[in-house]
């Protein structure tokens, strides 16, 4: 570690904040949860900008919701740097996933004011709407929006109670027939910098506080419904039985199987339904989600159909009718030499190594990269945890990551 000399942001600062910032929303399991659209994000937002008003930004939100803060440079006419994450959360989540990054590039830019750094390109942060997808199965709304991806059938989709993403967005006085108008014109964006929790082991194992990420895999998110028949416990024989609940674990342990083939490729069942759920009765209808990553789409794509072929021998062995629905598909994204050699540079300033990963989570970049280059730097994570309350990076670490991410903003926005 640098010592404290080689800092320049004010850690204490940021840790109070981090703290601040996570008492809303705070659940009885001692997580956070604050999902997209709520009173909670609301409040969050304005914490968030309230902070964001403290460093001398100014501060707008767009039609989709995404908060940003902006500190002009010296030619407000050239592409901004833009730097940021995401506040929403995952029921019961943890303190750091997303905040970190936030309130990390709102530090950076505040110790540039209070330094009286002048850039030559304008930095904004941004906290984007709904990165989790945790209300609607459906996530990265903001960053969607910014990128010109969001479609107005993406706002169709419900959350458990019924409600759309449109009229939750028309509850939080947002207009969802404008919301074309959250997308960044091409050439408007210079580079993309995300902070960032690992939400793994591997800078953990490693003894290493930050590290600079290579790329982000690609997450394909499916869900299965099968449909066989109930019946009493007692009186149907195993012979003749349609249970859709072992046929569901059947498939659930080949994609266990399948996934650990390649040694890159994640694949989890999150999400488990069943119908009518008593217990004297055989299941007969079974729905469960199945998220699955790579960092190579050809290999994800390969580990994704073997599934599907088994899936359904086994379903039709068992007199199963299988549906599947694909819910959200996005293909690995490589992070840009240009965002990658200016957080490299400046690990070397820190006298910390310049250790490169790859992310196995998504993230708001994702939708950037056809527009703009992108990069990530990580934090590291203690025992790997992330969604979870019990989720925590260091507060040294969470310092050694927003230096790393000041210096990087510095970089690009003074380059030609």
């Amino acid at each position: 570690m640098p010592d404290g000399s080689s800092i320049e942001i004010d850690a204490e600062r940021l840790w109070f904040r981090l703290y601040e910032l996570a008492e809303i929303g705070r659940s009885e399991g001692g997580g956070v949860t604050r999902l997209s659209f709520t009173e909670e994000e609301r409040a969050a937002k304005d914490l968030v900008a309230s902070y964001m008003r403290e460093a001398g930004l100014e501060v707008r939100e767009d039609v989709a919701g995404n908060l940003i803060g902006r500190r002009e440079g010296s030619d407000p006419e050239v592409p901004v740097v833009l730097a940021g994450s995401h506040v929403d959360s995952v029921p019961n989540g943890g303190d750091f996933d997303g905040p970190l990054g936030v309130l990390a590039a709102v530090e950076a830019l505040q110790v540039m004011e209070e330094r009286d750094l002048n850039t030559q390109r304008p930095i904004e942060v941004v906290a984007f709407t709904d990165e989790e997808g945790a209300r609607f199965g459906f996530g990265m709304i903001g960053s969607r929006a910014t990128a010109g991806l969001l479609t107005p059938e993406d706002l169709d989709r419900e959350d458990e109670n019924g409600v759309s993403i449109a009229q939750a967005m028309r509850d939080c006085s947002l207009d969802p027939e404008r919301i074309g108008e959250a997308a960044r014109p091409e050439g408007s964006i210079h580079a993309y910098v995300e902070l960032h929790i690992e939400q793994g082991k591997i800078l953990e194992n490693e003894a290493l506080p930050v590290g600079v990420v290579t790329g982000i895999a690609g997450p394909v998110w499916l869900r299965l419904i099968l449909e066989g028949e109930a019946g009493h416990a007692g009186t149907t024989p195993m012979g003749l039985r349609r249970d859709a609940l072992s046929a569901a674990a059947a498939i659930i342990g080949t994609v266990e199987r399948e996934a650990a083939r390649t040694g890159t490729t994640v694949g989890t069942v999150g999400q488990l339904e069943l119908m009518p759920g008593g217990i004297n009765i055989i299941p007969g209808h079974v729905s469960f989600s199945l998220d699955l990553r790579d960092i190579d789409q050809d290999v994800r794509d390969e580990v994704e159909a073997r599934i599907a072929d088994e899936a359904r021998r086994i379903c039709e062995e068992r007199g199963i009718v299988l549906e599947t629905q694909t819910l959200q598909r996005l293909p690995p994204v490589l992070c840009s030499d240009l965002v990658r050699e200016a957080a490299k540079e400046a690990c070397d300033a820190l006298a910390f190594e310049p250790f490169e990963l790859a992310s196995g989570a998504g993230h708001d970049g994702m939708h950037l990269a056809d527009l703009r280059p992108i990069g990530m730097v990580f934090v590291r994570s203690k025992d790997g945890l992330s969604h979870n309350p019990d989720e925590y990076s260091s507060r040294e670490d969470c310092a050694a990551g927003a230096e790393v991410l000041y210096r990087t903003l510095l970089k690009l926005a003074n380059e030609n």
